[in-house]
């Protein structure tokens, strides 16, 4: 099972642990946002799909399942590629108001750190799932798009995957992804209020810390 911070429904799980590997593999290999700067949002992730067999065939450390090697790649080639800011506060909703600034800096830093070792996990799991992106046109101006996918699995049933998008002056973000139908910062939004509700922004705040602590270790969260 993923390591998800707080409880998620038991059908999100299952999803999120058949595609996620699909999704890690996706964003991990995303190239440098300089490099590609000028590419629409659909034919970035094209480049990535085209990119990602390769490296998982010259990669001997992540082939071997080394954890420390793949959150390095983790860190390098998939945290430039997301607004981890506006994933937070989408999370948060309404509650995102009652934090106060030091508390909304720590949501973030432990909400990416949650996101990126769960890329990690996923990456470990990867089995020949291959991606289908679907051609995008991007109105003039635009400044945000949904790139739609299909994560195609051996012998199980397609499962569409949407990454919302926003053009920024780094080159196109992700700020939220859609499995099958379910978005995770929806799905998050719903866990982080009812922590909120029994213990406040300060018992979130020390829910993520605790459970990111844990899983680093390699140890259950109490």
């Amino acid at each position: 099972m993923f390591p998800m911070l707080l409880p998620v429904s038991s059908s999100v799980q299952s999803l999120l642990q058949r595609v996620l590997p699909a999704i890690a593999m996706l964003c991990l290999m995303l190239p440098a946002p300089a490099v590609h700067a000028d590419l629409g949002p659909d034919q970035l992730v094209r480049v990535t799909v085209d990119k990602v067999i390769e490296v998982i065939k010259g990669d001997k450390a992540i082939q071997a399942g080394d954890m420390k090697r793949i959150l390095e790649v983790a860190e390098t080639h998939a945290s430039p590629h997301f607004n981890f800011t506006r994933m937070t506060r989408l999370a948060m909703g309404a509650n995102w108001k009652q934090a106060t600034p030091a508390q909304q800096e720590e949501l973030v830093r432990q909400f990416r750190a949650l996101l990126l070792r769960t890329y990690a996990v996923a990456l470990k799991e990867y089995r020949n799932q291959t991606i289908d992106v679907r051609p995008l046109k991007v109105p003039a101006g635009s400044t945000d798009v949904q790139v739609k996918t299909m994560v195609n699995q051996p012998g199980a049933q397609a499962i569409p995957i949407d990454y919302d998008m926003e053009r920024t002056p780094q080159g196109w973000k992700v700020y939220d992804v859609t499995v099958g139908g379910v978005s995770l910062v929806v799905n998050f939004r719903s866990s982080f209020d009812a922590e909120i509700r029994k213990t406040g922004v300060d018992g979130l705040v020390k829910s993520m810390v605790e459970r990111n602590r844990s899983a680093s270790a390699g140890t259950a969260p109490k």
